[in-house]
């Protein structure tokens, strides 16, 4: 079984950045199509990318442009670089495989963005 543990979120400024990332306590290769997935508050979870194993990358509409994705199945990590913030994206953000597998929720990693 699969363990996630997501990290790299915290407070930052309109129009800043940050890094998530998402260690896996087990092999991802095997994994066809890792995502980063968020929840706001009073709203329900989203996806808002994901990344395949031969690097095929899709985004939510509402981050195109200003998140990217990638992944290293060597370290068993995928990655969320996330620019240009708005407190629109401020939730709590998540990583899964796709579809996502219920047992493989963690806790996930806050991000406020507010200044």
């Amino acid at each position: 079984q699969v363990q996630l543990v997501e990290s790299g979120g915290g407070l930052v400024q309109p129009g800043g950045s940050l890094r998530l990332s998402c260690v896996a306590s087990g092999s991802i290769s095997r994994i066809y199509a890792m995502g980063w997935y968020r929840q706001a508050p009073g709203k329900q979870r989203e996806q808002v990318a994901f990344i395949t194993n031969s690097g095929v990358r899709n985004f939510a509409d509402s981050v195109k442009g200003r998140f990217t994705i990638s992944r290293d199945n060597g370290k068993n990590t995928v990655y969320l670089q996330m620019n240009s913030l708005r407190p629109g994206d401020t939730a709590v953000y998540y990583c899964n495989a796709v579809p996502p597998r219920m047992d493989y929720w963690g806790t996930g990693t806050l991000v406020t963005v507010d200044s």
